[in-house]
């Protein structure tokens, strides 16, 4: 590890409530791999938005302690983004996604100055297209995530792409990773659960199997592959193979805890549970 490595993390983050234990967690796909790139001992900053309200301060409550600079993140007027889940033997059910402020977010021009200097920039899930195609132009190093929509954003020219695939195991993966390369990403990471994930170098489709593991929360797994891979990979030259494997490794330890990281899960609110009693009570009759 080069100690004066510049890493940057860019876009979601939010509050995960667990609406039956009525605790919850702070998180986000940018968030965490900010995080968790703190917590293995690289330097790393995470920008993002939260809102001017209580939920916001929690939030950056929880930044703080986890190693990143709150001045980082910008309050902006409106709501944090919230993210109600129900669990179901491990396995997560969202009741609600809130993107809050935090949608599409544009970096300040002094914060995006860091981000052309950076060695590495992972963008979140909901990026903007506009900061994609910026980061493009200024070949910038970047990874952005896409999620389960691999089509919401156009990647050509986006060095490195992460999808969420299938876990049927009679879905065929190879067509969804031709078709990020085929919308111009030079390399993409499609991961697929208890499946493993599938990573293509621009040259050679690899695959690494899934740890098998017994599953409290799946919440921030791929995250914290994305994390290591990244760190692996592009930070240490490692081989396909191995980043997959510490990739790997460390979406299985994420599995073993709540939350996208550890951290002590806070009651959830009384305030916060009745503001979103309708979607919970309306969720209980399905």
């Amino acid at each position: 590890m080069n100690r004066s490595t510049r890493l940057v993390a860019v876009g979601d983050n939010c509050l995960d409530v667990y609406v039956d234990q009525r605790v919850m967690a702070v998180g986000g796909n940018a968030l965490n791999v900010a995080v968790q790139w703190v917590r293995h001992g690289w330097p790393a900053r995470y920008f993002g938005a939260v809102g001017e309200d209580a939920e916001g301060k929690m939030l950056l409550e929880e930044v703080a302690t986890a190693g990143l600079a709150q001045r980082d993140v910008e309050r902006r007027p409106g709501d944090t983004a919230v993210t109600l889940i129900r669990e179901r033997a491990g396995d997560r059910h969202f009741l609600l996604e809130e993107l809050g402020v935090g949608e599409g977010y544009l970096p300040s021009p002094n914060r995006h100055a860091t981000l052309r200097d950076a060695d590495w920039v992972h963008l979140g899930t909901h990026s903007d297209a506009a900061l994609v195609r910026r980061l493009v132009d200024e070949q910038v190093p970047f990874s952005v995530d896409v999620s389960t929509q691999p089509q919401s954003l156009a990647l050509s020219g986006v060095p490195l792409v992460f999808a969420s695939g299938p876990e049927a195991a009679d879905t065929p993966i190879e067509p969804m990773v031709h078709a990020l390369l085929d919308s111009g990403a030079h390399k993409a990471i499609v991961t697929c659960g208890s499946r493993g994930a599938w990573f293509h170098d621009g040259t050679v489709l690899h695959h690494y199997p899934a740890e098998n593991i017994e599953t409290m929360d799946t919440c921030g797994a791929g995250d914290s592959f994305i994390a290591a891979f990244l760190t692996a990979y592009c930070m240490s030259g490692a081989r396909p193979q191995d980043a997959m494997a510490e990739a790997t490794r460390a979406a299985a330890r994420t599995c073993l805890h709540k939350g996208g990281f550890p951290q002590k899960l806070r009651p959830a609110p009384d305030w916060l549970l009745a503001k979103y009693a309708d979607i919970i009570d309306a969720a209980k009759e399905c």
